[in-house]
């Protein structure tokens, strides 16, 4: 896929916003590789991986007693898909206002990237990301 300078702009304004928002809110991502990639884009907040050894509906309950706000950065691969599902019907609320995040980047990259850990890849390859 071909982006246009119009889409580059926004991708990188939307990680601007991303960055401050971590400053304040969470990121739910699934795995290590995940956290270790968004790090790797300058986020210093609090990412948290999904579970920890919890099943969905505990580890969703201690979310919503910590946070009032998360934002769900899971992969949208078939399982990604299926646990963005689980989580989503548990943190309704929640989340919904940072789902820009996810949605933009499957639009995007959907069909070329599905997992978080593969972002800093394909920002690179656009220039986005050095």
């Amino acid at each position: 896929m071909k982006l246009d300078i119009e889409e580059i702009e926004y991708i990188r304004r939307i990680f601007d916003d991303l960055l401050y928002l971590n400053r304040s809110i969470p990121i739910i991502v699934e795995g290590k590789r995940d956290r270790i990639a968004l790090k790797r884009l300058g986020l210093e907040g609090k990412i948290i991986l999904l579970h920890r050894g919890q099943n969905i509906y505990e580890f969703c309950e201690d979310i919503l007693k910590k946070y009032e706000k998360v934002i769900l950065l899971i992969d949208w691969d078939k399982r990604g898909e299926q646990l963005y599902q689980k989580v989503t019907d548990l943190l309704k609320g929640h989340f919904e206002e940072y789902s820009i995040f996810r949605e933009t980047l499957i639009r995007l990259f959907g069909k070329e990237i599905k997992e978080v850990e593969e972002i800093p890849k394909i920002l690179r390859e656009y220039g986005i990301f050095q």
